[in-house]
């Protein structure tokens, strides 16, 4: 991938990644990314109760009269969401498969949902492969090599769907043998984003996090790596967007200079050291070395962050100590080893205040002339929408309290 925006290099023990190919402005949107795959997230129930359209994954509506189904009964939002299914990723094999995996697997059924659902990545996969020779390879191109777990999961995966589900209609490009499998479950492990599920005032009021509803391969997407303080965050509107609504848009977060890295944090920002290291190396098999974790590493007291609480005084106290600290420098000083990096202020600017949400701020795309940047910042997870001026305002009384 390159681009006027972002390009694509080979980053020093980080592997492939996206930089800043010119000056980029807060909010600005750096990559729009359509999916080559998408499969629901949900367990083998019974499809006909789903509450997600199997093609679009917008939320159907419980009144609504206009939703279709497939043969298989597979269930969509429209007609013309079945049609448009139909000629490109619902062939009839993927559907025939989905269904016979449903109603003739009892020993998948019993197995965990993760597995479920890896094997619905599985058929989805096959199925690129037979109706998209090209997008497969693309896959197949993705970072990821199998560890253990991947070829443990695929000798148990491959033997049930090979003998569940073939002779596919047509000759694969590749033989779908057990290496491939493998490697398979070792590119969705590593590149699949979730969609989630709508943010309710269920889910703030009851402290539970939202569900997946489906996962994609975006394939530039992909490339973005991690950062515990990004400073760009992707949104997705599968239930508002128009058209082209399982897409992924990017935005900056703040200002960064041409050949910065452009990183996403691929979880909630606010977990704890210890968490955010075991979830990477645990999901994703690395350890993470960014300017917030080499602070947060040498803290006297991070072996008991486990209260989140603890980290976040951890991180107001260290802003306290940074007397006039310009608050530019968040731009300018990211990515240069800056172990004073204002932690807490990113918190207070950049955190969705709104309860049990977790989401991150970022503008919204600038103004008409493209330069002027937007005081409106919306949440990537609830889609709430804060005034800029109102957060500098806030945080000038708050130092104002400290001088006091």
């Amino acid at each position: 991938m390159s681009s006027g925006i972002l390009k694509r290099t080979e980053i020093e023990g980080r592997g492939r990644g996206l930089v800043a190919s010119q000056p980029l402005k807060a909010g600005e949107i750096v990559l729009r990314d359509s999916p080559i795959l998408l499969y629901s997230a949900l367990p083998f129930i019974n499809q006909s109760s789903s509450v997600y359209c199997s093609h679009c994954f917008r939320t159907l509506s419980s009144s609504s009269s206009s939703s279709s189904s497939c043969s298989h009964n597979h269930v969509f939002c429209s007609q013309n969401c079945l049609s448009s299914a139909l000629a490109s990723s619902h062939s009839p094999w993927l559907c025939q498969a989905f269904s016979r995996l449903r109603d003739s697997a009892p020993l998948l059924l019993e197995q965990p949902v993760e597995q479920q659902v890896q094997a619905r990545f599985l058929v989805a996969a096959y199925n690129l492969a037979l109706y998209s020779p090209s997008q497969f390879q693309i896959l197949l191109s993705l970072e990821g090599a199998p560890d253990a777990t991947d070829t443990a999961t695929a000798q148990f995966l491959h033997s049930l769907l090979i003998s569940s589900l073939f002779p596919p209609p047509s000759t694969p490009p590749v033989p779908f043998s057990l290496e491939l499998t493998a490697a398979l479950l070792a590119k969705d492990k590593l590149n699949a984003f979730g969609l989630m599920e709508p943010c309710s005032s269920s889910h703030n009021n009851s402290g539970q996090q939202r569900s997946v509803r489906a996962y994609g391969i975006y394939p530039n997407a992909s490339f973005f790596n991690h950062d515990c303080l990004p400073n760009a965050c992707r949104f997705d509107y599968v239930d508002s967007a128009p058209d082209r609504n399982t897409d992924i848009v990017v935005r900056m977060i703040h200002d960064v200079p041409q050949g910065r890295e452009i990183c996403l944090s691929y979880f909630p920002v606010n977990e704890n050291y210890a968490s955010r290291q075991r979830r990477l190396m645990e999901d994703y098999g690395f350890t993470c070395h960014c300017d917030r974790c080499e602070v947060e590493a040498n803290w006297s007291d991070h072996e008991n962050d486990d209260d989140e609480d603890l980290v976040q005084e951890g991180e107001e106290e260290e802003l306290m100590d940074e007397d006039d600290h310009d608050q530019d420098q968040m731009g300018s000083s990211k990515g240069q080893g800056d172990t004073d990096f204002p932690h807490a202020y990113f918190f207070l600017r950049y955190m969705c205040d709104r309860e049990n949400c977790g989401g991150t701020l970022a503008p919204l795309p600038p103004k008409d002339d493209g330069t002027t940047a937007s005081n409106i910042l919306e949440c990537n997870v609830c889609g709430n929408l804060k005034d800029d001026q109102m957060i500098d305002a806030s945080g000038a009384e708050d130092e104002h309290s400290m001088d006091d």
